[in-house]
């Protein structure tokens, strides 16, 4: 499987189930009548990211995969994000930064060895930093929204999680 195929679509695919979450998030909250905003300051445990930075983390670990990858500059967000409809743009403005990634480009960084800041001078192959970081990294921080949503009581399952599958028919 090429570096594109491992990281821009399912970034792009997760990311949009996250909006979808996002407005499971609203609909509750409106239902429950409660301010929605309130979630953005929950967290599973007190030593533990809140809703949002789980989702400012999720949006930066795959705009920088891609940025990474390119070796260009990835969008800046200042993480002032105090809403569910700026973090929401903040979503969209990372599905058109990776909607934009050409697919040869990001195929051709395979093997090339890079030296992430956030390694502090080590370095490290392209196909490793995707493999062991960039993708699990991105799903932890995934992974703990929908877990904070779901505590706060969203209601969210596994089709939620997964999102639209490329089913076909079965011949």
């Amino acid at each position: 499987m090429s570096l594109y195929d491992e990281t821009i679509p399912t970034f792009t695919r997760m990311l949009t189930n996250l909006e979808a979450w996002l407005v499971e998030a609203k609909e509750m909250a409106t239902a429950r009548e409660f301010d929605p905003e309130q979630l953005l300051t929950s967290r599973l445990f007190v030593d533990q990211f809140t809703l949002r930075r789980n989702i400012q983390s999720t949006c930066d670990t795959a705009k920088l995969a891609g940025a990474r990858l390119l070796e260009v500059e990835a969008p800046v967000h200042e993480d002032g994000e105090s809403t569910l409809p700026e973090l929401e743009a903040r979503i969209a403005d990372v599905k058109r930064f990776l909607s934009g990634l050409d697919r040869a480009a990001v195929d051709a960084a395979s093997g090339r060895v890079m030296t992430p800041s956030f390694l502090q001078g080590m370095s490290i192959v392209t196909d490793d930093y995707v493999r062991e970081f960039a993708i699990p990294n991105f799903f932890f921080h995934l992974t703990t929204s929908y877990a904070i949503l779901r505590s706060c009581g969203v209601k969210l399952g596994k089709r939620a999680y997964l999102g639209t599958l490329s089913l076909k028919k079965a011949e």
